[in-house]
């Protein structure tokens, strides 16, 4: 865990002083509450939208919990980041219905037009490619979900067009 905090990169939130007091204060606030480690890390994804190694190794130490306690949290719900997402995010619906109607060939799409994989941002911190399972609306398949709006009958050459309405 030392060597982790040793090695901070030089935006982290650790080394951003507004950013780790929202830290701290969630630490102090939350540190003898049955359940501290998922309070604090849900008060932290929240107000600063992810949780990197770095800030799962200073939480473990500062609410004295293993660094896996925290770290396993972070892994197992899907709610938790370890990186700092875009402005926008694209969610892909990889559900059983869009899978077949072919969600993959609008990954790729996506994934040629913004040069990116999923689960990555933009070099420009705009936008954050992401998968996810069914949002319900396989009648509409496949599905995207731009922010929190839906998208059906998505086809790849309209990938361009959904890329300028969020870039706008």
């Amino acid at each position: 865990m030392t060597s982790i905090l040793k090695e901070i990169p030089i935006n982290d939130p650790l080394k951003i002083a507004e950013q780790k007091a929202i830290i701290d204060n969630a630490i102090s606030e939350n540190k003898e509450r049955p359940g501290a480690v998922m309070l604090v890390l849900n008060e932290v994804q929240g107000k600063i939208g992810h949780v990197s190694p770095s800030m799962q190794a200073y939480i473990a130490r500062k609410l004295n919990a293993p660094l896996g306690q925290v770290h396993g949290v972070v892994t197992f719900y899907s709610f938790f980041k370890t990186r700092p997402r875009g402005k926008h995010t694209i969610k892909f619906c990889l559900g059983t219905a869009c899978y077949v109607a072919g969600v993959g060939q609008l990954i790729e799409k996506a994934k040629q037009t913004l040069n990116i994989d999923l689960g990555e941002t933009t070099p420009d911190g705009q936008i954050t490619l992401e998968e996810c399972r069914c949002v319900g609306a396989c009648s509409q398949a496949p599905v995207i979900v731009v922010n929190d709006e839906v998208f059906g009958r998505q086809r790849p050459n309209k990938f361009p067009q959904i890329i300028k309405k969020v870039q706008s």
